[in-house]
């Protein structure tokens, strides 16, 4: 059976939660569906229902359960909720182990009463949960491996290096009531009399049309501010945060951020609200990359920022920790802990 080392005479057969990744599927679902390809002592196989329910499986593996469910309603959704029935059952009697990545604290709100008691007994299932920090609150008792979110250079390899813009700061990705794009405006509003040569670029696609209007509504008045709100291919995005001096990430809540990871990768400094998370990263990739805003954003804190990346720290910030590489190999670890939870072994 699987191990630690990856030297056993079978590998761990493991299926994740997603299918073959798509174009607009989440950079993380890429680059981890192509580590996890690469590492040796796992076999690794992406999702398909036939084989989640008959298949000779040593672990499934899950990011966002809720994908279960998809969307709609009709025949289509009575048949996801039939599968999803199904799969409970098998993993109810059977030996397969479930892993469960961390990526949100807490489940989704916005799910059917069936469906929320549906993710909670996964969450009971669960025989290892996979945190991306140290400092993600888990149920008592629960095992874990702490894997860092891999970063992302070798997925913008290829996209052409792109100046920064002397005095223009950026939000960059969805647009969603809780990442405080509306509060960024109204702040950057209020540094027009003393920094009338700082320019603000929005760019990603609002998640409904209210948001898309308010934005618009709030930024009009100030000709600094420049939106590009719609979809952004993956160039599109590495793009939008190039061009920036730096990144405004002002979320009202913020625990594990791609955004602020990718930034990072693409060497652009970011202004985060002071989270132990954050405050840990920034002792992580250097001096100079991450500034923190206390409570809320103010004036004071986007001139502050805007001061200090006036000239960008020298070299780059380190993530030597979040090589894709090394998590193949700390997922494997994992895979072997919680089967070897789900059948008695040693934990």
């Amino acid at each position: 059976m699987g191990n630690d080392s990856g030297g056993s005479a079978r590998p761990l057969r493991v299926m994740q939660s997603f299918g073959a990744p798509r174009p607009t599927s989440n950079p993380y679902v890429h680059m981890l569906d192509a580590a996890l390809a690469a590492t040796p002592g796992v076999e690794h196989r992406r999702f398909d229902r036939r084989e989640a329910l008959f298949g000779r499986l040593d672990a499934i593996q899950f990011h966002w359960p809720e994908t279960l469910f998809g969307e709609g309603g009709g025949a289509k959704a009575l048949a996801r909720r039939a599968f999803a029935t199904a799969l409970r059952a098998r993993l109810s009697l059977g030996r397969v182990a479930v892993v469960r990545t961390v990526h949100n604290v807490e489940l989704p709100k916005d799910v059917a009463p069936w469906q929320r008691r549906y993710l909670e007994w996964i969450e009971r299932r669960t025989d290892h949960r996979i945190v991306l920090n140290d400092l993600t609150e888990l149920p008592a008792g629960a095992e874990s491996t702490v894997i860092p979110h891999g970063h992302y250079r070798d997925w913008f390899a290829d996209v052409e290096k792109t100046d920064a813009a002397p005095g223009t700061l950026g939000f960059v990705g969805l647009v969603r009531r809780y990442k405080g794009v509306e509060d960024l405006i109204r702040v950057f509003r209020e540094t027009a009399e003393q920094e009338p040569e700082l320019r603000l670029r929005i760019a990603g696609n609002p998640t409904s049309a209210e948001i898309a209007d308010e934005v618009r509504a709030s930024a009009e008045a100030d000709p600094r501010i420049e939106l590009d709100l719609r979809y952004l291919s993956e160039p599109d995005f590495a793009r939008a945060v190039m061009r920036s001096s730096g990144i405004v990430l002002p979320y009202r809540f913020m625990h594990n951020s791609g955004t602020v990871l990718a930034s990072l990768s693409l060497n652009r400094p970011v202004l985060v609200p002071r989270t132990a998370v954050n405050e840990a990263l920034s002792a992580e990739v250097g001096d100079g990359w991450i500034t923190m805003f206390d409570g809320e954003l103010d004036a004071s804190d986007v001139r502050a920022f805007a001061e200090a990346i006036r000239t960008l720290p020298a070299g780059e910030p380190d993530l030597s920790a979040r090589n894709w590489d090394r998590a193949g190999v700390a997922h494997r670890g994992a895979f072997a802990r919680a089967v070897a939870h789900r059948r008695g072994g040693a934990r």
